[in-house]
């Protein structure tokens, strides 16, 4: 800037040269994108680095910027979800254990084959590879209720076998009695420190489903069951298929829970 006569003498500014709300964005220096502005321990305008997809930020204590990190787990988290297609002979979830979590939780939901009525079944796996030995012993009680006179029964299986039975025959056509609502299979279940090498392999679980008995006679089944398997090896996962045909549609759900 130009001046007539002496240059002034120089003076810094203070807070209150500098009126309240008129540094706009524009005349702020430029950033890294992502970046966030914060303090750090000597009071001074510093910034947090760009974190990565997914990551959180999270206080890393007093006297320090916050940071990026990745997200801490809980108790009950998800693993992954396997999204079945048709003409899927089996699903298999094998590698997904860890020392993080001792026991697992799985949920399915809207499970559809395109057989008339298979029941389905599972099997662990040890090393990546099933285990068909027959040594699963396992139990079902299944309550059955026959839709049009409310009659209800009830049956108790018990087997030893190269498999376990997660269901009693179920029918997943596309409707029922007219109704455009289609039929499928639920079901949960928890396995059992599946990485203890001591014990035998344990698990329970429950489902629910429609059953047509071919002469237009339908019912609803609830049941419960466990099993143990006769082998303390360290598992790595399970696979699950249907006594005959191919899953259509669902999906299942791995869930760890901490102990």
């Amino acid at each position: 800037m130009a001046y007539i006569g002496k240059t002034p003498t120089a003076a810094p500014l203070t807070s209150s040269d500098v009126a309240d709300n008129i540094i706009t964005l524009a005349k702020m220096a430029g950033g890294t994108d992502g970046n966030i502005i914060t303090y750090d321990a000597s009071g001074d305008p510093a910034v947090v680095a760009t974190g990565s997809d997914g990551q959180v930020l999270t206080s890393t204590g007093a006297g320090s910027p916050p940071a990026f990190e990745a997200a801490s787990g809980g108790n009950f988290i998800k693993i992954t979800t396997e999204t079945i297609s048709a003409n899927t002979a089996s699903v298999t979830f094998d590698g997904d254990f860890s020392s993080t979590y001792k026991n697992y939780f799985v949920i399915g939901s809207a499970i559809r084959t395109d057989d008339a009525g298979p029941n389905l079944r599972m099997r662990f796996r040890v090393s990546s590879a099933d285990l068909t030995s027959s040594y699963y012993i396992w139990t079902q009680n299944t309550v059955r209720v026959e839709d049009s006179t409310g009659a209800m029964e009830e049956d108790n299986n018990a087997e030893k076998s190269d498999y376990l039975k997660l269901s009693s025959t179920f029918s997943t056509g596309n409707d029922h009695d007219g109704h455009s609502a289609k039929r499928a299979w639920n079901f949960n279940f928890h396995l059992h420190d599946p990485l203890n090498t001591s014990y035998m392999k344990y698990y329970f679980g429950s489902g629910h489903h429609t059953y047509d008995n071919g002469n237009d006679v339908w019912y609803y089944h609830h049941h419960i069951g466990g099993t143990y398997y006769a082998s303390a090896a360290a598992l790595t996962g399970f696979t699950i298929y249907p006594s005959a045909g191919n899953f259509d549609a669902g999906t299942i759900s791995l869930f760890g829970l901490k102990h």
